[in-house]
């Protein structure tokens, strides 16, 4: 069936069912229930766009956070920077509350696929956040316990410490274990991608505390091994180039650091790292 054939075919497929809506019976049980199913059916589909379009807000202004965190390296005042990625991650928070909203009274499993991206950018860019602030991982309680919102009919919802008002609606949003893992496994590429650059401005010291906190990581994750969800295997190898890559960083700066200038540091590093990207690559 050729190109022409097949919209021949559809058009008379929606005449077909223009013809036998004209002629059913309004009043039938079986029409009625159908017009039901179509309503709720719809609906899904609406709040499922919706979750999409919320997800990949979601998505933007947390890469948008990512990158203000990186400059933290090459400004004086680093407190001033932590403090516009924290104000662009509440107002990530606020899209979250309304996703809360629109899952307020349905399983969230049934929409997991639409928000789940822009959830684990989320995750990333928090935990990248309070890397920086505590060079520590931030736990998945900790991320959970300021995605509460309240809800009134004059507000949008927001994220709030304080006791709510009388008559307004508590909303809670859960990051599920597995969007907090592969959460964390982008960070390992944000932490290498900070390795390289505090070398470029002759910190010597951060590769080797990140060397320590994404081995760490990486136990953690082969602990879990194949038990855990499929995405979380598939991020392990990325997980392993970024620590390979900062190990590597430390091996240079603890054998040949003496040897080559503070300033072209950086330079030697993007060329090993390109190399090591061009043979996993050929193989």
């Amino acid at each position: 069936m050729n190109k022409r054939e097949g919209e021949g075919w559809s058009r008379r497929n929606v005449e077909a069912a223009q013809e036998r809506d004209v002629h059913a019976n309004p009043s039938s049980a079986v029409i009625a229930a159908f017009k039901v199913f179509q309503q709720e059916l719809d609906s899904r589909h609406d709040k499922y766009e919706r979750l999409v379009k919320i997800s990949r807000d979601i998505t933007i202004e947390s890469k948008r956070a990512i990158f203000l965190l990186h400059r933290v390296i090459n400004v004086p005042n680093a407190e001033g920077v932590l403090k516009e990625a924290e104000g662009k991650l509440d107002g990530v928070r606020q899209k979250i509350g309304q996703i809360a909203e629109e899952l307020r009274g349905e399983d969230i499993y049934q929409f997991h696929r639409a928000f789940t991206p822009g959830i684990q950018e989320y995750v990333e860019a928090v935990s990248f956040l309070h890397y920086i602030r505590h060079r520590s991982l931030i736990s998945l309680e900790e991320i959970n316990a300021r995605l509460v919102f309240m809800n009134t009919e004059n507000s949008d919802p927001k994220g709030s410490a304080e006791a709510p008002p009388s008559g307004a609606l508590v909303l809670t949003f859960q990051v599920t274990p597995a969007d907090y893992l592969l959460g964390v496994a982008d960070l390992t590429g944000e932490l290498m991608r900070l390795c390289i650059g505090s070398v470029g401005n002759g910190d010597i010291d951060t590769p080797f505390q990140l060397s320590q906190f994404l081995r760490q990581i990486h136990d953690g994750f082969s602990y879990i091994g194949n038990t855990g969800p499929y995405e979380v295997s598939k991020k392990l190898h990325t997980l392993r180039q970024s620590l390979g890559k900062v190990e590597d960083a430390c091996y240079t700066l603890r054998v040949r650091g003496s040897e080559i200038p503070k300033h072209m540091l950086a330079d030697v590093f993007c060329s090993r790292t390109t190399h090591m990207d061009t043979e996993e690559g050929v193989v």
